[in-house]
């Protein structure tokens, strides 16, 4: 298990999509994370977000701001990375060459889960350390103090940020194997995360009391009112506290197993040609 973790590990490490996945992610926090409300509170501009203010923007709040793009456009990115991961072994018709060195396809399947597992706190990891020296140059410039986050709350920030983007990961690596391949896997990953998600919140959920109440249960809702109890701003995208923190982080964590089960048993049962 050890070498099949290892092997996967360098695979995903000598994958320039890896790293181009990580930068986007990295530059897209930062830059509307801190960038944007930085310059707009700094020429006096109005707009949607003008009441967050400078608080919003201090290095007390790396928390909430680290892990509040989780619910959408980072977890669109971890979908990718675990889709990438996945199906693109049937892309490259490289299943065979792997289940040919090991035939136990549940073990080869479970060292790349852990791997990307692994993968995904190591991006939420860099966001929070991205975000730290923006928001730390953002309170010098205005001569404000600086006010970091306890241990404690900067430990479950990043476990709740690791959850959250492990359960889009292992999505993305289980639309990989069910669709066996890349591109439409993708395609439909991101419809859902970006597109659906928002028609349900933004339209059928105001409408329809049936609708607010299956949203509860759907994993985006549910990764944004995680990030929500952990003090991301309610005015980002797919954050909204529908449902409290400790039964966010079970249903997080319940797609999360569920979405590894599920694609396990299709890697296991079905062909791979």
């Amino acid at each position: 298990m050890t070498d099949h973790i290892r092997a996967e590990a360098l695979l995903l490490v000598r994958r320039p999509a890896t790293w181009a996945l990580l930068a986007i992610a990295l530059t897209l926090s930062v830059t509307f994370t801190y960038l944007i409300p930085y310059a707009g509170y700094a020429g006096g501009t109005g707009g949607p977000r003008a009441d967050r203010g400078l608080d919003a923007l201090l290095p007390d709040r790396l928390v909430g701001n680290s892990i509040g793009g989780l619910p959408v456009f980072l977890g669109a990115l971890m979908l990718i990375l675990g889709v990438l991961a996945a199906g693109g072994e049937y892309a490259w018709g490289t299943w065979k060459t792997v289940l040919t060195q090991d035939p136990a396809r549940l073990r080869v399947y479970a060292a790349k889960l852990v791997t990307l597992c692994l993968a995904a706190l190591a991006g939420v990891v860099a966001v929070f350390a991205a975000g730290a020296p923006a928001s730390l140059l953002i309170a010098l410039a205005e001569d404000r103090q600086v006010d970091w986050p306890g241990v404690a709350d900067l430990a479950g920030g990043v476990g709740a940020g690791w959850l959250i983007a492990a359960m889009w990961t292992v999505l993305g690596a289980l639309l990989g194997i069910a669709l066996r391949g890349v591109a439409l896997a993708v395609g439909l990953g991101l419809v859902w995360l970006l597109a659906v998600q928002n028609l349900l919140a933004l339209i059928a959920a105001p409408l329809l009391d049936w609708v607010a109440q299956a949203q509860k249960a759907l994993p985006g809702p549910n990764a944004g009112s995680l990030v929500a109890a952990l003090g991301a701003g309610a005015d980002t995208p797919g954050v909204a506290a529908l449902v409290g923190g400790g039964q966010a982080a079970a249903v997080v964590a319940g797609y999360l197993l569920a979405f590894a089960a599920l694609g396990g048993a299709l890697l296991h049962r079905r062909d791979i040609l």
